[in-house]
């Protein structure tokens, strides 16, 4: 980030504090003042700053010891020292092991606003030259998502008119069909590829910490918080933060996001002021969001602030002339990964009908598994239909879907449970029906469906995504 907005100041004398505080909050800034540089490190544990000016001489931690330990901790901070009169080689020092700058005492006020001002124009130029030298980095993560089809066309387009400018995108497809790549892309082509991107999984949390994983919380602001924590709005501060399964977030949390959508700033949990950061935010989610509003499950305003604009990441089943790509792609891929002695090259002709013909109901992240699967196993340089996974090519289990709460033996939970006796078989298959009946009878609630399957919310994340299930549809089933 380029900006200076949250700036520290760390000096014995009184009158220099008092200054400093009154001239650069005029301007704009943010200020703090603290009286030696013990005070400093502290503060700075406690909250993010842009800028730490400080004195070279104080007592205790002196400038030189603040600025080794402060840019050892935050290496991106701006640091710009005070000097006595008469005493250069100290502030000299400094700036060899650091600083950007130094101002000998005494000094004009609007002489350390120019320093400040040359240093917001440093940082620009570096974020500008990392940009340029990164170039093509947004282009490559286009290519990435791989396809010739037409709605991948279409979405490549989308992407590229949305990257430059700073909108919130809402990003929707089911399980496994790339949205964060798209994020990712987005990213990379915007103004802010080399500042950070951070990605998410709001569902992965639990409830209880996601305020504080987002915002951040101050010291002591609950049992466990020995120590103040920047949340990851402020460790992507300047860049993009995706918010995948934005569909998952509890509702405290949903009203600071749109506290943050409509003013930028953000409330560590604790802290009594708010803070600016300068946040590109990209929503991702499988859920239909429209659906939890009219269930009171998600805030009508955050939704029509979250879908300026909305891109759809078509299912693999929509973009059967990709798979063909995609499966030879992810097979190359692992031939290096698993460095075989003889590369896998080509499919057998009923693999290659198969993998066009099957659903993939967990989308490009099931093909990359089941091309990782058959590049394990296969014995020669050909995947062969008994390489793909036993479900694309095996007996299909008779009767009615799995999950069915309406038998009491195992076999109406799970059709097709005794075809042969293989308890490992059985067992997945028996959890997924599970799974499924919970999602059903909870229309969808991830959280309730854990507690009544008594593993955490965590654990069904995984299982939900290992299984392919998707829990909307299985709401609407139940």
């Amino acid at each position: 980030m380029s900006a200076i907005r949250t700036i520290l100041v760390a000096d014995d004398e009184a009158s220099i504090r008092h200054v400093l505080t009154l001239v650069l909050a005029q301007r704009g800034f943010d200020v703090r003042a603290v009286s030696n540089g013990q005070e400093a490190l502290a503060e700075l544990a406690s909250r993010p700053y842009d800028a730490v000016i400080s004195d070279v001489r104080m007592p205790g931690v002196d400038g030189l010891s603040l600025l080794r330990r402060a840019l050892a901790a935050y290496p991106a901070l701006t640091f710009v020292v005070m000097s006595a009169y008469g005493a250069p080689d100290a502030a000299l020092e400094a700036v060899a092991q650091g600083a950007y700058d130094y101002v000998a005492k005494p000094f004009k006020p609007e002489e350390m606003v120019l320093v400040l001002r040359k240093a917001e124009e440093r940082r620009r130029l570096v974020a500008e030259n990392q940009r340029l030298r990164g170039g093509g980095a947004g282009q490559r993560a286009l290519e990435r998502i791989l396809g010739t089809s037409e709605v991948v066309r279409v979405l490549q387009r989308q992407i590229g008119k949305v990257a430059p400018v700073s909108t919130t995108v809402l990003i929707t497809g089911e399980s496994g069909t790339g949205k964060e790549l798209v994020a990712r892309a987005i990213h990379e082509l915007s103004t802010r590829s080399a500042m950070p991107f951070v990605a998410v999984n709001c569902g992965a949390i639990p409830p209880g910490l996601i305020e504080s994983e987002l915002f951040g919380h101050a010291r002591g602001a609950f049992t466990d918080a020995r120590t103040a924590k920047r949340g990851l709005f402020t460790e992507a501060d300047g860049g993009t933060l995706l918010l995948d399964e934005v569909g998952e977030l509890p509702a405290p949390a949903q009203t600071k996001l749109l506290r943050f959508l409509q003013e930028g700033e953000i409330r560590p949990v604790g802290e009594n002021r708010a803070e600016k950061v300068d946040v590109r935010v990209l929503a991702a989610t499988h859920r239909d969001l429209g659906k939890l509003v009219e269930r009171s499950e998600f805030r009508e305003d955050l939704f029509y602030r979250l879908h300026v604009v909305n891109l759809k990441v078509p299912p693999l089943r929509e973009r059967r002339e990709d798979i063909a790509l995609l499966a030879r792609t992810f097979v190359e891929r692992f031939n290096r990964e698993l460095n075989r002695d003889v590369p896998v090259t080509d499919f057998s002709p009923d693999a290659q009908a198969l993998l066009t013909a099957y659903d993939w109901p967990g989308n490009v992240r099931e093909l990359e598994n089941a091309m990782e699967r058959a590049v394990l196993l296969a014995e020669g340089p050909i995947v062969l239909l008994e390489n793909l996974p036993e479900k694309l090519w095996g007996p299909k289990p008779a009767g009615g879907g799995a999950g069915s709460t309406g038998g009491a033996d195992a076999e109406s939970l799970a059709p097709g449970l005794f075809r042969d006796l293989s308890l490992k078989r059985a067992a997945r298959e028996l959890e997924e029906a599970f799974i499924r009946a919970a999602l059903r009878q909870t229309r969808g609630n991830r959280t309730r469906a854990a507690e009544l399957l008594e593993i955490s919310h965590r654990a069904l994340l995984y299982k939900v995504k290992e299984y392919g299930v998707d829990p909307d549809s299985e709401a609407e089933r139940g």
